[in-house]
């Protein structure tokens, strides 16, 4: 599914499928799992979307440095995919954080973010962002979901 503009701003959304095996002993989606749903939105997105922009090597070579989710309702198994909007809320010079939402029309599971940095694979190391990466990422940029406080 490509982007789209929601009352948020523009997202990426993609529609995951669910899988029995996706379920814990609890009958919900193991928490684990999660990581799966938003690394396949993101490369969905990152693989298609950098791609038609001229910039593959973006697309293929980033690393994640850093994943926080933070938990809202359990999700249980269902033959309807599931909604991961994917958006960008940080661009630095060598890093960009994403953010996501698992959700549906009438809930939302997750919240989440990635940071990611972009990857030399020749060289093998970090690299900085270039202004063809950073005017990519600007359309998506977007304020990140509040964070809950849960004491």
């Amino acid at each position: 599914m490509p982007a789209e503009i929601t009352d948020k701003g523009l997202r990426y959304v993609y529609l995951c499928p669910l899988r029995w095996a996706d379920m814990d002993s609890f009958g919900h989606v193991n928490n684990v799992v999660y990581l799966r749903y938003l690394e396949q939105a993101r490369v969905e997105w990152m693989f298609m979307t950098a791609k038609q922009a001229g910039i593959e090597e973006f697309s293929l070579g980033t690393v994640v440095a850093r994943h926080e989710i933070e938990y809202k309702r359990p999700l249980v198994y269902r033959s309807e995919p599931v909604r991961v909007e994917t958006w960008v809320t940080r661009v630095g010079n060598a890093s960009f954080t994403v953010a996501y939402e698992v959700k549906d029309d009438d809930f939302v599971y997750a919240v989440a973010k990635t940071v990611l940095v972009p990857y030399d694979l020749g060289a093998e190391r970090p690299r900085r962002m270039t202004a063809e990466e950073r005017d990519y990422l600007k359309p998506y940029l977007a304020p990140a979901p509040p964070e809950s406080r849960h004491r």
